[in-house]
């Protein structure tokens, strides 16, 4: 099925002006403009910006190069991880960097997106539990959030894709267009990877159905205890694919405002994607040469944070994971985190989640998200981050556990 987009871009033919103008640069001509407002043409930059502004909506090419360069290569050094997990490598394919959009940020990606792809009221998918984002970007620009359900198995968390594909027909049967599936790889609170077999089954879907695949893969290089099999879906040809990502995570710097989509999918449809992508992105123009100027630095110095990041979270995981098991009065468990660096502990169901984040708060003075803000199925969870330094992390476990334990004692529960 064709991918059908949203009808928010102007979809009027070029004027006159407009296609002799683009004829004349095809064939390499070099124009000017009688009306060219750009003060940085005329020699009147200022001395701390002193660069030409060349107003590329997807980002300055020279800086989509050096980040593809740099995805190529973070490519190449997870195909070597997954030789030795699977005995088998395959080829990496090189990043075109015309398929990337510098942005401030993955959440102005997902407005871009949803503005792209939906009508007001069309609808975009996405998992739970899940971390609110994606239903209040979505309100904010007309589509509606549509959630469809992750389940613990008692050893991971996955997807039943047969259910969300009846999910898709109740959407559609009510006259609702499904435009997205949101997937995060992994997910976050609950840790999740997208399998493999997941994966194949979910393209398949897509694209009978004429979705589109939103992957938020920020989290992605944070493996914890994965399943073998995982993989990114940045660079998935099947099915009109947007990859999220960006430096907030992957530096472990969430000032560092600066995110990234790939397009890719299908070709005819990837050209039409961007080429309407470009009118949102010429529109916002959001990423400055301040960002330009930082960005190669930054991207150099990733692989050493994210691994100071991933050996601190998983240091603390097998801190948590030993607390719980020589404490044989504890009631606490860890349900399996695959990646990311935030965990989710289930404590006993008779103990009311308020209840319990207001004793943290009130006895302890720690502010706690109960299960509940991420639409987990059930009470009786709250989530635990791996970043604190190591005696941190074991006051905050001990803290948590003997909360759980005076509730107990105390018999305070609803």
């Amino acid at each position: 099925m064709t991918y059908q987009f949203s009808h928010r871009i102007d979809e009027s033919p070029l004027n006159p002006i407009a296609r002799e103008t683009a004829r004349l640069k095809a064939q390499g001509e070099q124009l000017t403009a009688l009306n060219d407002s750009n003060p940085t043409h005329f020699g009147l930059a200022p001395r701390i910006l002193p660069e030409e502004y060349t107003a590329d909506p997807r980002g300055k090419r020279s800086a989509r190069e050096e980040l593809a360069r740099f995805l190529e290569a973070r490519m190449r050094r997870e195909q070597a991880e997954s030789a030795e997990a699977l005995d088998a490598v395959e080829p990496v394919d090189p990043v075109d960097p015309d398929s990337l959009y510098l942005l401030s940020s993955t959440s102005q990606a997902y407005a871009w997106l949803f503005m792209l792809l939906c009508n007001p009221g069309d609808v975009v998918m996405g998992p739970k539990p899940g971390y609110p984002l994606i239903e209040s970007i979505a309100g904010l620009t007309s589509a509606r959030a549509v959630p469809y359900t992750l389940f613990y198995d008692g050893f991971s968390w996955a997807i039943d894709v047969e259910h969300l594909n009846g999910l898709i027909d109740e959407q559609e049967s009510a006259g609702r267009k499904v435009k997205a599936l949101v997937l995060i790889n992994p997910n976050n609170p609950t840790g999740s990877y997208v399998k493999s077999e997941e994966r194949r089954s979910l393209v398949d879907l897509c694209r009978e159905h004429g979705i589109a695949i939103i992957a938020d893969e920020v989290f992605f290089d944070y493996a914890l205890d994965p399943l073998p099999g995982r993989a990114r879906l940045a660079g998935e040809k099947s099915v009109l694919t947007f990859a999220l990502d960006g430096l907030s995570k992957a530096l472990a710097a969430p000032h560092a405002k600066v995110g990234w989509i790939q397009v890719s999918g299908p070709w005819e449809e990837v050209v039409e994607a961007q080429r309407r992508l470009d009118v949102i992105a010429d529109d916002f123009l959001p990423f400055s040469d301040f960002h330009i100027r930082a960005l190669g630095p930054m991207l150099r110095e990733v692989p050493e944070r994210t691994d100071k990041v991933r050996e601190r979270a998983r240091r603390n995981l097998a801190i948590l994971k030993g607390m719980l098991a020589a404490d044989p009065s504890s009631t606490l468990d860890v349900l399996r985190a695959e990646g990311g660096w935030n965990v989710l502990v289930k404590f006993p169901s008779s103990i009311d989640e308020n209840r319990l984040s207001t004793v943290l708060l009130d006895r302890f003075h720690k502010v706690s998200q109960p299960g509940y803000f991420f639409d987990m199925p059930a009470n009786g969870y709250t989530t635990l981050s791996l970043l604190p330094q190591v005696e941190v992390f074991r006051r905050n476990v001990a803290i948590l556990m003997e909360a759980v334990a005076d509730l107990l004692d105390e018999g305070e529960w609803e």
